[in-house]
C-alpha cells in the first residue's frame, strides 16, 4: 500500500512539475469503494487522509469500523456516487464532502439534514461534460443557475465543480474532454463564486486533469488495484 500511494504521489507531482503547477497544489482523494476498511487502515498508516465512496450502505460500515481515525486532523470523508434521497440524511450526517450534486432538491435536502454541530458540508456540483444521457450531472449551460442556488443554502458550502468525461487514452483528446469544465469554472469564479475545487481526474487521465487545472484527483485502482483485489 505505501509503495502504491508513493507511485501515484510521485504522478501527480511529475505532472505538477510537467505542466507548471505548484508543488502541492493538486490533493489526491483515493477512492476505496469495494475496498475492505483494513486497506483503508493501510493507507492511513501510509499518510493518506482523503478517501471517498460510492455507495451509502458499504460507506457507513467502514466509516463505523475506522471511527477512530475520523474527527479533527482524521479521515476526510468524500462521498462520490449518486444520491438517493432515502440515503440523502445518512451522506449529510457522516460525510465531510459530496461531489455529485446535480440536482437543486438533492441539495436542499443535503442542507437541511447536515447537523448544526457540524460544519457545512463541502459540495462539488457535478457537471456532465459530454452531454452523455447515461451520465449523471448537470448540462453545462444550467450549471451557473445551479450553482448560485446551492450556494445560498446555509448548511453547504459550495467548493467547485466535478465531472467524469468520456474515456480516452491519448492525453489531448482527455485535455479537451476536461477544458470545458474549467472553463465554467473560471466563468463561476469571475461572476463572484469563492469557488476553489476542481474535481476531475482518475488513474487513467490524471496527467490530463493536472494540466487542465485539477486541484483533486479520484484515484482508486492506481492505489488499491483493480475492483475485486485486496491489494494494489
Amino acid at each position: 500500500m505505501a509503495n502504491a500511494l508513493s507511485a501515484v504521489r510521485d504522478r501527480i507531482a511529475a505532472a505538477e512539475a510537467r505542466f507548471a503547477r505548484p508543488p502541492g497544489s493538486v490533493a489526491l482523494l483515493a477512492v476505496a469503494k469495494t475496498k475492505p476498511a483494513s486497506l483503508i487502515r493501510e493507507a492511513w498508516e501510509a499518510g493518506q487522509r482523503q478517501f471517498a465512496e460510492n455507495f451509502v450502505q458499504e460507506a457507513v460500515t467502514k466509516l463505523d469500523e475506522l471511527s477512530r481515525l475520523s474527527g479533527p486532523g482524521g479521515i476526510e470523508w468524500h462521498f462520490i456516487g449518486a444520491i438517493q434521497s432515502n440515503k440523502s440524511r445518512t451522506v449529510a450526517e457522516r460525510f465531510d464532502w459530496v461531489h455529485t450534486v446535480d440536482r437543486l432538491r438533492i441539495a436542499r435536502r443535503l442542507s437541511d439534514q447536515r447537523p448544526a454541530w457540524l460544519p457545512p458540508l463541502n459540495i462539488c456540483i457535478q457537471v456532465n461534460v459530454s452531454a452523455e444521457t447515461s451520465k449523471s450531472g448537470v448540462p453545462i449551460p444550467e450549471t451557473p443557475e445551479l450553482a448560485s442556488a446551492v450556494a445560498e443554502l446555509p448548511r453547504l458550502r459550495l467548493r467547485g465543480l466535478m465531472a467524469i468525461p468520456q474515456p480516452s487514452s491519448e492525453l489531448e483528446e482527455q485535455r479537451a474532454a476536461l477544458r470545458p469544465l474549467v472553463e465554467t469554472y473560471d466563468s463561476l469564479r469571475g461572476g463572484g463564486l469563492p469557488l476553489d475545487t476542481l474535481s476531475m481526474g482518475m488513474t487513467g487521465d490524471l496527467e490530463a486533469a493536472i494540466a487542465e487545472g485539477a486541484t483533486m484527483v479520484r484515484i482508486g485502482t492506481a492505489v488499491f488495484g483493480p475492483r475485486g483485489e485486496s491489494s494494489a
